[in-house]
This record gives structure tokens, sequence and C-alpha cells, in this order.
């Protein structure tokens, strides 16, 4: 047997992995579980899909590696199997927006048009956490803010924005966050925020990212 058969085995395996995060679909189910684990229902709805597809590309992240499952009675549950996975998903991001010229168009349109201002880093929204000094907003829907979101997170879908403003004080910084770096519900919820003249910023990232660095969550019955 040849010294290099062992290390090609690894390739197989590691292009297996690879290839099945080779799919636009496939990336999008493994940001919404980021979030926590969900059902295939679930999944579907939020990304858009049939339940039968998005079972399909389930399945297929599960033979990979990157999903466990769990049964929950006559439900079917689905969660990373690492929190390594968000950090082959902000990985990925990273290489391609420093090169792929269509990233860069894209970045450079659509979201920084919505926002050009620097985004809130983790450690600049711990030390605003501490000092209570501004207001955490979480525009995701209320069945995602309920699997887990940032500690004294007030939930304010993107869709109520408009109806809720009186909820927020307009003389607090507001900090929004969604889903992750590219969700367009903190973009336009921040957008909206400062055209009613608050002083509003974006999360540098998501709750995903947030939860995989080991950061403090809450769930809706921890909070």
């Amino acid at each position: 047997m040849s010294s290099e058969s062992p290390k090609h085995a690894l390739f197989f395996h590691f292009a297996a992995v690879a290839k099945a995060l080779g799919h636009p679909h496939r990336l999008e189910i493994l940001e919404l579980l980021g979030q926590g684990e969900r059902g295939v229902d679930s999944v579907a709805r939020l990304a858009g899909l049939s339940v039968g597809n998005a079972s399909q590309h389930l399945q297929r992240l599960c033979r990979a590696g990157l999903l466990d499952v769990r049964r929950d009675g006559k439900h079917v549950l689905y969660r990373l199997a690492d929190e390594a996975v968000v950090d082959v998903l902000s990985a990925l991001r990273r290489i391609a927006e420093g090169n792929v010229a269509e990233v860069q168009k894209l970045l450079d349109g659509y979201f920084r048009e919505l926002d050009s201002l620097e985004p809130v880093s983790h450690d600049e929204l711990i030390k605003r956490m501490r000092s209570g000094s501004a207001t955490l907003l979480d525009v995701r829907p209320a069945e995602e803010f309920a699997v887990g979101h940032l500690p004294g997170a007030i939930n304010i879908p993107l869709r109520e924005l408009e109806k809720r403003l009186q909820e927020l004080s307009p003389r607090r910084d507001i900090v929004a966050y969604c889903r992750g770096p590219y969700c367009v519900l903190s973009f336009e919820a921040v957008a909206a925020l400062r055209g009613r003249g608050f002083a509003a910023r974006r999360l540098v990232d998501g709750y995903p990212e947030w939860k995989a660095a080991g950061r403090p969550v809450e769930t809706a019955r921890t909070a």
C-alpha cells in the first residue's frame, strides 16, 4: 500500500464534505440551523423550499457529517453536528469577499447602499451590554428568537417594526442583528430606523456567529 493512500483517503472524505456544502440552499439551511435545532417543516418554511426538497438537502448534509438528527416523539429534529460548521461558513464568506469579483460588486452595491457605516463588533457590543448604553434589537421572526437570542435583546420582527417604533427610545442607540452578516433583515431595519431619526447600527454578524463564539445566549424559557 502506498504511503500516500491514507492521505488520499482522507482527502476523499474531505471532498465529500466540501461537495455537500456546494449548494446555496444547503448553505442557507446551515445558517438557519446555526440558530438551533429545527424540524424539516420549519426549515422548509424559513428557507422557502418544499418539504421534500428541504428533506433531501438535510439528508445530504447529515450524510456528510455536517448535521446531527434526533427524534422527539414523532418529530425529527436537525442540528449542527459541531459549532465549527459556523466557522466554515465564515471562512467561505471571507474568501469570497476577498477574491470573488461578483461578491464584491454585491457588497459594494446593494449592501453598502443600505448601510455604509462600520458595524458593531462583538467586543464593542459586550461593552455596551455591560454599561446598558444601547438597545439590542433582534429583528428575526418570533419563532427564531424563541429558539435563542442575545441576552437582553428585544424582539421586533422587521415586518412589525414600523407599527412598533414606540417601543424604542429615540434617546438610546440601537444595535440590530438577525441571522448572519448578510441577513437583509438587519440592513433594512437599520435603514428604516435611521430614516425615523434613530441612531442605529448593525452587529457585525448574527446570532449563529455569536453563539458559535461561545458568547452567552438566552432562550424564551431562560430570558
